[in-house]
Parts: structure tokens; sequence; C-alpha cells
């Protein structure tokens, strides 16, 4: 089961680092222009806000991520066809 976790309901010290643990795995592409991290967090943090993209807690991981919306969507589609 996942849950959407308010952006602002995360103290900032976590919320930076899970936005940096985000933008700094590997694959992550942001095109053929080099961003730097500051860049990065911020775009990241304005997505947040339009809720172009979500902040999701898997309670059988216990682990937080970040996930665009059509992404959070079709994993509870996944999840509702595997009940």
């Amino acid at each position: 089961m996942m849950i959407v976790i308010p952006v602002d309901q995360l103290p900032e010290d976590a919320l930076q680092g899970l936005i940096e643990e985000f933008v700094t795995r590997d694959g992550t592409d942001y095109g053929q222009e080099e961003i730097n991290l500051a860049q990065k967090v911020s775009q990241v943090k304005s997505q947040l806000h339009r809720r172009d993209v979500l902040i999701v807690y898997n309670l059988a991981e216990e682990q937080a991520n970040i996930l665009t919306r059509q992404q959070y969507e079709e994993l509870q589609r996944q999840a509702q066809i595997a009940d």
C-alpha cells in the first residue's frame, strides 16, 4: 500500500534530502545541458508544489519516493488489479 505525503508535511531538511537523492540517482536525464544540483532541486520542488510529481511512501517497503502523477496512478491501477 502506498500513501501520498503532502509536500508541506515534511520537514525542510527531510524534503531537501529526498529531492537530492532523487535528482542524483543514476539514469536521471536532464537533456543535453548539464544542470547543477541547486537548479535540479528547485525544479523538483516546483513540480511538487504543482503536484506534477508526488512524494509517495510505500508502507510495505518503508520507503519514500518521488513519482510522477502518471507513475503513481499506474501503480494504483496495478494494485487494484492484483487485489
